[in-house]
C-alpha cells in the first residue's frame, strides 16, 4: 500500500465517523519535540475496529558536487491515529531525531507567564490543571483523562513506555484557552544530563476564522534553540477542539509543535601552546583542538583565532589532522585575526587538531600575550549550528636583551603654511642639530631626517639648536600651541617608535 492510498483510506474512515455526544469541552496541550527521527512509512489496521495508524518519515542524504560535502537529513515525523479510543500526545526526542535512550528523570511543566516581567521569560506559578481519570468512572465529577498523562498532572514525569510521550489538558471553563493567554512550557532534564533545560512560550492568539472549533497559537523559543528542523524560533499552529473529552479523547484541543532537545555542549575547543614564556624573536607553536561531542558528524568547521599584539602569523606553518590523518586547512588573516577553515567533517567523538606557528616581534612587549579562539560548525543531520569558545592561552612575554629598546625618528623642515606638518613643496633642512636630554647630539641628513635607535623606553626630550641652521627661526604653529617651542617631549613604549618633528621658517619672512 503506498502513501497516497493510506491517506485516502484514513480520510474515508474519518469521514464515516459519527457525531458523538457533546459533553464539557476540555483541551489538550501537547508538544512534539523531535529531531530527525529515523522511521519508515508504516500502516497498521485493527481487525476489531475501524482504525488506522500512520507513521511517515523520510531519511535523506546527498553530496554537494562542488565541495564534495556530505549532507544527511530527515523530515518531520507525521503520525496519524484514527482510532477514537486512542489518545494523541506529544513527544520529547533527542537532537538527532531518535528517542532518548532513557527518559527517567525528565519532566515537563506548564507555567503561567509573569505579567510584570518585560522579558516574558520568567516563570510564574504552575498552571492549575483540572484533575482527570482513566478509565473514566461515570458520575463521579472527574472527567475522563487521556493517556499518557491520565491524571493531568503538572508537572508530568516522562517514562520509557510510551517513550517520551506526554500531554496536558486545558479547561476552557477556567479561561485557560482565552485569547491572549500565555504559558511557558519547561522541559527539565535530569541532574548531570548532557541536555539543557528548554523554555518555550505559548500564546493563544484567537479563533480560527474558518471554524469555531479551532484556536490558533504562537510558540516562541525562549532559550534561543530552534523549534523545528527549519531552524525557526517562532511558529504558528492550530489547536483543535473536541466537544466530548470522554468519548473522543484523541481530538481534544491539541497543540503539536516541532522543536529540538539538544545537549548543552555539542562542540569543545581547547587552545594550547608549546611554551609558557617567550621573548621577541622567538617562534611559538599553537595547537587548537576541536572535539565533536554529538552523535553525528560536524562539518563547515570555522575557527577564528585572535593573536596578541606583536605576534606575526606564519601561514606556511599550518597543519591539520583528524585521527592521525592529515586534512587540508585554509587560512585567512586580517591584522591579528586568523580564520581557519576545512572541508573535512569531524566524526562523532573525534578531534580536529590544527597547529600553526607565530613569531614574536618587539611590539609583543606592548601586548598582553593572551590570545583566544572560537570554533563554529554545523551538524550534518539537521544543519543546526554549534559553537564553543573562546578558548584562551596566556604567554608571558620577556623583554630579552634589547627587545625593550625603541626608536626616535624625526625631521626638521621648512613650514610654509604653519600647520606643523611637512607637505609637498616644504623641503627638509640638512645639518640641523638636535640635543637629547642625555646630551646626545643628532644631525639631520640632506633631507632633514634623523633617527636614534636602541633608545630605552620612557620619556625623552629633544631641543632644536637654531644656531645650527642660520637664516631660520622656529615657525609659528597655528594649530597646536604646545609646538611653539624649540623643545619636544615624547613617550617611548618598549620596542616602540615615536616621532619628533621641528618646523622652521626663514628669518626674513618674519
Amino acid at each position: 500500500m503506498n502513501v497516497a492510498s493510506i491517506s485516502q483510506k484514513s480520510q474515508q474512515i474519518l469521514a464515516k465517523s459519527s457525531c458523538y455526544q457533546s459533553l464539557t469541552a476540555t483541551i489538550v496541550l501537547s508538544s512534539l519535540l523531535t529531531i530527525n527521527f529515523s522511521s519508515a512509512t508504516t500502516a497498521q489496521t485493527a481487525t476489531n475496529r475501524s482504525a488506522i495508524n500512520l507513521t511517515n518519515q523520510v531519511n535523506y542524504t546527498y553530496t554537494n558536487s562542488v565541495n564534495n560535502t556530505l549532507y544527511q537529513g530527515i523530515t518531520n515525523r507525521i503520525q496519524l491515529n484514527t482510532d477514537p479510543t486512542i489518545s494523541q500526545s506529544g513527544e520529547v526526542l533527542g537532537c538527532s531525531g531518535a528517542f532518548i535512550s532513557n527518559y527517567q528523570g525528565f519532566s515537563l511543566g506548564l507555567y503561567e507567564a509573569q505579567t510584570n516581567d518585560p522579558t516574558g521569560a520568567e516563570l510564574g506559578n504552575l498552571v492549575s490543571l483540572t484533575q482527570t481519570e482513566l478509565p473514566d468512572v461515570p458520575n463521579n465529577g472527574i472527567p475522563a483523562g487521556q493517556a499518557p498523562n491520565i491524571e493531568n498532572a503538572n508537572p508530568y514525569f516522562l517514562t520509557n513506555n510510551p517513550a517520551g510521550a506526554y500531554n496536558f489538558l486545558l479547561d476552557p471553563n477556567q479561561g485557560q484557552t482565552a485569547t491572549g493567554k500565555t504559558y511557558i512550557l519547561v522541559i527539565n532534564p535530569p541532574a548531570n544530563s548532557r541536555y539543557q533545560q528548554r523554555r518555550i512560550k505559548i500564546q493563544i492568539i484567537g479563533s480560527d476564522s474558518t471554524t469555531n472549533n479551532k484556536l490558533k497559537y504562537v510558540a516562541s523559543s525562549l532559550d534561543g534553540q530552534p523549534l523545528n528542523n527549519t531552524g525557526a524560533t517562532r511558529v504558528e499552529d492550530t489547536l483543535f477542539e473536541v466537544p466530548s473529552a470522554e468519548i473522543r479523547r484523541r481530538t481534544l484541543f491539541a497543540l503539536s509543535m516541532t522543536t529540538n532537545m539538544c545537549q548543552a555542549q555539542q562542540l569543545q575547543i581547547i587552545k594550547t601552546g608549546d611554551r609558557a614564556s617567550a621573548e621577541p624573536g622567538d617562534t611559538v607553536i599553537y595547537r587548537i583542538s576541536i572535539k565533536n561531542l554529538v552523535d553525528v558528524s560536524l562539518n563547515n568547521v570555522v575557527v577564528t583565532d585572535n593573536l596578541p599584539l606583536g605576534f606575526h602569523f606564519i601561514p606556511k606553518s599550518v597543519r591539520g589532522e583528524i585521527d592521525g590523518q592529515p586534512v587540508t586547512i585554509t587560512t585567512d588573516h586580517n591584522g591579528n585575526t586568523v580564520t581557519f577553515r576545512t572541508d573535512a567533517s569531524i566524526p562523532s567523538a573525534k578531534v580536529l587538531n590544527i597547529a600553526y606557528a607565530a613569531q614574536l616581534t618587539p611590539d609583543a612587549l606592548r601586548g598582553n600575550g593572551r590570545n583566544s579562539a572560537i570554533a563554529n560548525a554545523l551538524r550534518i543531520d539537521n544543519r543546526f549550528s554549534t559553537k564553543d569558545g573562546p578558548a584562551t592561552h596566556q604567554l608571558v612575554i620577556r623583554s630579552g636583551i634589547v627587545a625593550d629598546c625603541g626608536t626616535i625618528i624625526g625631521r626638521v623642515f621648512e613650514d610654509k603654511n604653519f600647520d606643523g606638518e611637512q607637505q609637498t613643496g616644504e623641503p627638509g633642512i640638512p645639518n640641523a642639530v638636535i640635543f637629547l636630554q642625555d646630551g646626545n647630539r643628532i644631525t639631520t641628513d640632506p633631507n632633514g631626517l634623523f633617527s636614534v635607535a636602541n633608545v630605552l623606553p620612557g620619556s625623552h626630550t629633544g631641543v632644536l639648536d637654531l644656531s645650527s641652521i642660520p637664516g631660520y627661526t622656529l615657525a609659528p604653529n597655528q594649530k597646536f600651541r604646545e609646538r611653539n617651542s624649540q623643545s619636544r617631549w615624547v613617550r617611548l613604549e618598549p620596542g616602540g617608535l615615536v616621532r619628533m618633528n621641528f618646523a622652521v621658517t626663514p628669518s626674513r619672512s618674519k
